[in-house]
């Protein structure tokens, strides 16, 4: 099941939305043996930089064949052997990994899915205690040059009320601008 209104500009544009490593940073992934899953890995803007940053696995999870495709390759240009990718619809499906495997997991915007509740709680299944969950979605502002529409884009108060109801706190500062057009938020599982 796609995401609604999951279309991605060419990789061009896409990339100049993006300091990966900084937002990486931002969002207090710092654990340089960490097994990592991405909810949605598109050019694999973060897939790589997170495989930069740690000798655990990351797995990189898309329902479309051409990003899964692109991620691959790129990941091999980059060196990242640690990279695993497959196509999965894991909307409907799950990530497929056991429970508490992982210590990060990135939901990169895609809360605008018809069920955010239900990728949180897949997070917080796989992640082990401890574990960190990084949100990052589009700033709720029509001037923006890409995102969902308003109708369906994720304010940050929503993003954090569901994350704690599937179980997650909020880790300090809270809620991080990641400019130019993204906010962010680390969750940890209690």
């Amino acid at each position: 099941m796609k995401v609604r209104e999951s279309g991605m500009p060419d990789e061009q544009m896409w990339a100049t939305f993006f300091d990966a490593p900084r937002i990486l940073t931002q969002l207090d992934f710092d654990d340089p043996a960490a097994d990592v899953v991405e909810f949605g890995c598109g050019y694999g803007t973060f897939t790589v930089a997170a495989a930069a940053r740690t000798s655990g696995i990351i797995f990189a999870l898309d329902l479309d064949p051409a990003m899964i495709e692109f991620t691959r390759d790129r990941a091999q240009q980059a060196g990242r052997p640690n990279v695993r990718l497959e196509r999965r619809d894991f909307v409907a499906e799950g990530t497929g990994l056991a429970d508490h495997c992982v210590g990060y997991a990135m939901l990169f915007n895609i809360l605008h899915a018809e069920k955010p509740d239900a990728l949180l709680r897949e997070a917080w299944r796989v992640l082990r205690p401890g574990g960190r969950l990084g949100i990052m979605h589009w700033n709720y502002d029509p001037t923006t040059p890409r995102g969902p529409s308003l109708s369906i884009r994720p304010r940050p108060e929503q993003c954090r009320a569901w994350a704690e109801a599937a179980g997650f706190q909020l880790r300090a500062p809270g809620i991080r601008d990641l400019p130019p057009y993204h906010y962010g938020m680390v969750m940890e599982r209690a």
